[in-house]
């Protein structure tokens, strides 16, 4: 009760929670100390104000304390990613989805300091139904696979699916009242901040402008070894062709932001009705499509963040670079067998 009564006082003074006080008042959120009228106080109370970094922090280091891991053996010279965004934004198709598996199947350069890249993919469903859960169970993934077959899938295929409800048990005491409210949460932010597996180096894609910085800033503050927030200028959650993305990397403790834009990097400028999907169907088939090298809009897209992928993995510099790797996991056939694999493991 201490913590709520410290962060509504905060919050009803119109200031921003401190780190400890986000993390304490999350903490009793998840443990079950608060009631469903003190969660929706503190929740509408953060909505307030676009969140900051310190709260983004606490919040997610509550979180973190609570997850249901995914442990696994990690090789000497590999680097674990996860390309998990906050979804909130206009939808296209399931992009970071399409970018893991391309990921997992990029061959390193030699003399590369980075022996392999293991992808755990977080994610869940959405409200639109087309959320990176529904995908890949379209897909033939068995999205509700056990902490140690996804292990396997990251050692073996080299990505795996950690479907966010199956890792967030605690999130059930908040849910309720995050449903009932009706509108956008921190949950919605601090979700790609609390991988299961751990990953130290992300690329996550933010629904609006004032969330870059405040992110990039958390995952500073929770130890990130390399990672990037983008938001593309006309409103998507994603490294997009559509237009070009502020983004802002986080690196070595220290921040530093660019303008990447997809049309100076040989890739074709399209509108955004050209990389929608209908449905969750639609969507499948188009991954389907790209991962059997088949040259769309939508891959082009897909390459773009599989090229972020790479970067905050530590294999390449330039998304240039990133780019040509991808397609090399495509044309390979490397990106295909990842996705048969993840289906096959996940299933058996």
């Amino acid at each position: 009760m201490e913590h709520f009564q410290h962060a509504m006082e905060q919050l009803l003074d119109h200031k921003p929670l401190d780190q400890a006080t986000s993390e304490g008042v999350f903490t009793a959120m998840l443990e079950g100390h608060l009631n469903d009228s003190q969660i929706g106080a503190v929740l509408t109370g953060l909505a307030m104000h676009h969140p900051t970094s310190d709260e983004l922090t606490g919040a997610a280091k509550a979180m973190r304390d609570q997850v249901t891991r995914v442990e696994y053996k990690r090789e000497p010279g590999s680097v674990l990613v996860d390309t998990c965004g906050t979804g909130g934004a206009p939808k296209t198709f399931n992009v970071s989805t399409a970018a893991a598996i391309i990921l997992a199947g990029v061959t390193p350069p030699s003399g590369s300091l980075v022996s392999r890249i293991q992808v755990a993919k977080h994610g869940n469903r959405s409200r639109t139904g087309r959320g990176s859960a529904e995908v890949l169970m379209t897909l033939g993934v068995q999205v509700d696979a056990s902490v140690e077959l996804q292990s396997k899938c990251l050692e073996e295929a080299g990505v795996c699916f950690c479907f966010a409800v199956n890792h967030h048990p605690a999130i059930k005491y908040a849910m309720p009242t995050r449903r009932s409210l009706g509108f956008p949460t921190i949950f919605n932010a601090i979700g790609p901040l609390t991988n299961p597996a751990g990953a130290d180096c992300q690329l996550i894609g933010v629904y609006k402008d004032e969330l870059v910085e405040p992110m990039a800033q958390a995952l500073i503050n929770l130890g990130t070894k390399r990672s990037m927030v983008v938001h593309s200028t006309d409103g998507l959650d994603e490294l997009s062709t559509t237009a070009p993305c502020r983004v802002v990397h986080a690196v070595d403790g220290k921040l530093h932001e660019e303008v990447i834009d997809a049309a100076q990097l040989g890739l074709s400028r399209v509108p955004i009705d050209d990389v929608r999907a209908i449905d969750v169907e639609h969507s499948a088939r188009i991954i389907r499509s790209i991962v059997d090298n088949e040259p769309s809009p939508f891959a082009e897209m897909t390459l773009l963040t599989v090229a972020g992928g790479l970067i905050v993995a530590g294999i390449c510099e330039e998304f240039s670079q990133g780019i040509e790797l991808g397609r090399a996991s495509l044309s390979s056939g490397n990106a295909r067998n990842a996705l048969e694999s993840l289906i096959s493991i996940s299933n058996s």
